[in-house]
């Protein structure tokens, strides 16, 4: 269908043409894509034009799109059913690999998403500890739950404030808001409401503002300061988990937090997510306790069958180091054509992520990222699009690699940076 009209029929069903708004294109500017399939490292958009995809849905696809045995896993699966609303074995194995993965999630509870895997996180944490203040940290996003859209109030660190419209002045009032890597900031707000705050809430690796690592020992830190005035900590592993090793980022720095927070990688491609951690902590999940939590589709055959599918086809083949190895190529060839072309380019990468930066000096804060030349950003996003290249549609997104972006793919993303680059001269 041609994309104008697709495109006004979107507008006129949906607000914005959109059923989540980074995919209206309002951060790079233009009219967005419309997606028909997908394979591989590929994607074909409405117009007939296929892109080498470096979005992957966000980070769910680290096989790649429709992988064999995904599609064959969900087909299976549906041919028994769509839902149940009961327990199934698969449930129960889904949840045994994960355990087995993830160590710290003695117990755990499938969702439908990351967004419900941490709004449930933080409902468990003040169940558990009987306070109401969580503390969580600028530029990392953790879902669109009424305490989690918040922005930092008027001093450096302190009380947050709503950033949507809707969320009640009394939610945002008990969220707490840090600058990511900043110990002082943390000090500050453990001083100062420590013996309110149920949890301090982490992306262990920061990857909603584009990729800010964190510094060593900070995750440590972050451990001491939740035991010094008994609150828990939360891991946000909803991208990182799987994406660096059969695990979560935490098997990786020796961290064990509270609880886990999951979702994308555990679906292959599928709505699903998980919490998890301390026995006696999420045994505090109706029916045992009184945290009440529930969801209809929860453990869904589907989402579950693909989730075992990836996680198994995961676990026997351990792409982790082929991929960290073509990510580094990657980026490595990106930076030197961007440095021929005189072009302040930087790309933190961690295994298979990569964020590019127009900037100078190496980025290691929130607000660092955000004095970056965004309208550098835009200006490559949209050369690349044109040369048959996707990158995520925001420079505060990271981009994914998947297995199957193999040396092909790559030649052929260099071949498109070296065009694009020349827009930014």
């Amino acid at each position: 269908m041609k994309h104008s009209l697709l495109l006004e029929r979107a507008t006129r069903a949906m607000p914005g043409g959109v059923n989540s708004p980074v995919r209206a294109f309002r951060s790079v500017g233009g009219e967005p894509i419309f997606a028909a399939s997908a394979h591989g490292a590929e994607i074909t958009i409405a117009d007939g034009r296929t892109l080498i995809d470096y979005c992957m849905s966000f980070g769910p696809l680290l096989l790649g799109h429709a992988h064999p045995d995904v599609v064959q896993a969900i087909a299976r699966a549906a041919a028994h059913g769509t839902t149940f609303a009961v327990t199934t074995e698969a449930e129960v194995e889904l949840a045994e690999i994960i355990q087995s993965a993830i160590p710290s999630m003695e117990r755990l509870r499938l969702v439908n998403s990351g967004t419900e895997a941490c709004m449930t996180a933080i409902r468990v944490a003040r169940g558990f500890t009987g306070r109401d203040k969580i503390l969580k940290f600028g530029g990392c996003y953790h879902g669109h739950a009424d305490c989690l859209l918040v922005k930092a109030g008027s001093g450096v660190a302190g009380i947050a404030t709503a950033s949507s419209s809707g969320v009640p002045d009394v939610c945002a009032g008990n969220t707490l808001v840090a600058r990511y890597n900043r110990r002082e900031d943390v000090e500050q707000l453990v001083r100062e409401h420590g013996a309110d705050l149920a949890a301090i809430l982490v992306e262990p690796v920061a990857a909603n503002m584009g990729l800010v690592l964190p510094e060593d020992g900070f995750l440590a830190f972050l451990r001491e300061q939740a035991d010094a005035c008994g609150a828990l900590l939360i891991f946000d592993e909803v991208i990182c988990g799987f994406r660096f090793c059969f695990g979560g980022y935490q098997n990786v720095c020796g961290v064990k937090p509270d609880l886990t927070c999951l979702g994308k990688a555990i679906g292959g491609g599928l709505p699903v997510g998980a919490i998890g951690g301390r026995r006696e902590v999420m045994e505090n999940l109706a029916p045992l306790g009184s945290v009440y939590q529930a969801g209809t589709l929860s453990g869904n055959p589907i989402s579950v069958a693909a989730g075992l599918a990836t996680l198994r086809r995961i676990q026997q083949d351990m792409p982790y180091d082929g991929l960290d190895q073509q990510t580094q190529a990657l980026t490595q060839g990106i930076k030197e054509l961007a440095d021929q072309n005189n072009i302040a380019l930087q790309l933190p990468r961690l295994g298979s992520l990569f964020a590019p930066v127009f900037t100078e000096e190496p980025i290691r804060s929130f607000e660092a990222v955000e004095t970056t030349r965004q309208d550098q950003f835009n200006i490559l996003f949209h050369a690349l699009l044109e040369q048959g290249v996707y990158l995520p549609p925001s420079p505060f997104e990271v981009s994914f690699l998947s297995v199957a972006h193999d040396d092909a793919i790559l030649a052929r993303t260099w071949a498109a940076w070296d065009k694009a680059l020349d827009r930014i001269k």
